[in-house]
C-alpha cells in the first residue's frame, strides 16, 4: 500500500521560508513522478512543482525563483524548499506521485497517491 506523509508545515511571516517533507514508502519510489500541490481556502487545488524521476522539474509560474523541489531517493523523501514566502503562498500543501511522467500541467486525477496536506500559513 502506498502512503504519502507530509511535514515541515507551519506559521512564518512574509519573506521567510520553510522546508516541507514527504515520506514515501510502499512502492518504487524511485520510477515515480512526484509533485507538490497546494489549495488555499476557497480556492482549487492546483499544481505548485514536479520532479520526475530523472530529476528533471517543472514550476508553477507564481512559485519560480522562489521554491525549489527536490528527492532523496535513497531516503524515499520529497522536498519542497520555500523561500521568500507571501501572503498569497498561504495554503494545504499536500505531496502527490504518479507512475508515469508529470509536470504542472498534469491534471490532478491522474495521481493516483496523495498525502494529507500539510498547512502552510504566511502573515503580512
Amino acid at each position: 500500500q502506498v502512503q504519502l506523509a507530509e511535514s515541515g508545515g507551519g506559521s512564518v511571516q512574509a519573506g521567510g521560508s520553510l522546508r516541507l517533507s514527504c515520506a514515501a514508502s510502499g512502492y518504487i519510489w524511485s520510477t515515480y513522478c512526484m509533485a507538490w500541490f497546494r489549495q488555499a481556502p476557497g480556492k482549487e487545488r492546483e499544481g505548485v512543482a514536479t520532479i520526475a524521476s530523472d530529476g528533471s522539474t517543472s514550476y508553477a509560474d507564481s512559485v519560480k525563483g522562489r521554491f525549489t523541489i527536490s528527492r532523496d531517493n535513497a531516503k524515499n523523501t520529497l522536498y519542497l524548499q520555500m523561500n521568500s514566502l507571501k501572503p498569497e503562498d498561504t495554503a494545504m500543501y499536500y505531496c502527490a506521485a504518479r507512475r508515469y511522467g508529470c509536470s504542472v500541467s498534469t491534471p490532478q486525477f491522474l495521481f493516483g497517491y496523495w498525502g494529507q496536506g500539510t498547512q502552510v500559513t504566511v502573515s503580512s
